[in-house]
């Protein structure tokens, strides 16, 4: 079959790490570009979508677009996912009744989506998820240091904001949250085709970022992705078939 004119899409793991496929992550700098003339793509993960989304920023800056710098250091992602997140195989990670009123942390270093968003970012992470009692949506608490600016202060949460906001602007499916104060819930992204990126917090003494990436695993983390990359592959609107609940 790949040696047929014919666009084939994966949503499975083997081909993210597969550069003869296309990484189907269109909020990716250029990767429109590679999408438009792909005719196999491979689907990103739940988490790794998420994560990336939440550091790109940071770690894929824009040309002439660097207000915000990061440090040297490893980026930290503590992630809880619902449990439709946790695989098809009966297992306690994906059980009712185990994780009823529980919090359940699972394979701490090296996960595949660890290892997903490290490759396509170009820089090291390290993921902790965590799987509980609802069904879906990802929260993603990220925390890195940030540089002093030439003033030697460290940027404010608002202008770590903002850099996102501008970051962003043209991307549909990315909704950023501009006032730090408003952290959003991972009930904010349920059922919902887009990214929520937000609850920006810098402490002035260390430089410590907290950012918070809200996905739903389901659908943007999935079907909803999946969908946009064949649009793009196939020269349609890029939403064509996604359409945002209110």
């Amino acid at each position: 079959l790949t040696d047929q004119p014919r666009l084939m899409i994966d949503l499975g793991a083997d081909f993210r790490f597969d550069d003869t496929w296309t990484y189907g992550l269109p909020e990716r700098p250029g990767a429109r570009e590679k999408l438009a003339k792909a005719t196999r793509i491979s689907n990103p993960g739940c988490y790794a979508t998420g994560a990336q989304v939440g550091l790109m920023p940071l770690l894929q800056p824009k040309v002439g677009n660097s207000a915000v710098k990061v440090a040297d250091g490893v980026p930290s992602v503590f992630g809880v996912s619902g449990y439709s997140g946790a695989g098809t195989s009966p297992s306690p990670k994906n059980d009712p009744k185990c994780l009823n009123d529980n919090l359940m942390p699972y394979t701490l270093t090296n996960h595949i989506h660890e290892r997903e968003a490290t490759r396509h970012l170009g820089s090291q992470i390290a993921f902790m998820p965590h799987v509980a009692p609802f069904f879906q949506g990802i929260s993603l608490t990220i925390t890195l240091y940030l540089e002093r600016k030439e003033n030697g202060e460290f940027p404010t949460a608002e202008e770590v904001a903002e850099y996102y906001g501008e970051y962003y602007k043209d991307e549909p499916l990315i909704q950023v949250n501009l006032d730090p104060k408003d952290i959003p819930n991972v009930r904010d992204v349920m059922f919902k085709h887009h990214v929520v990126v937000g609850g920006f917090n810098v402490d002035p003494k260390t430089g410590r970022l907290v950012v918070i990436s809200l996905i739903d695993n389901l659908l943007k983390g999935a079907a909803t992705q999946a969908l946009q990359n064949i649009n793009i592959a196939l020269g349609v609107d890029e939403l064509c078939g996604i359409r945002e609940s209110s």
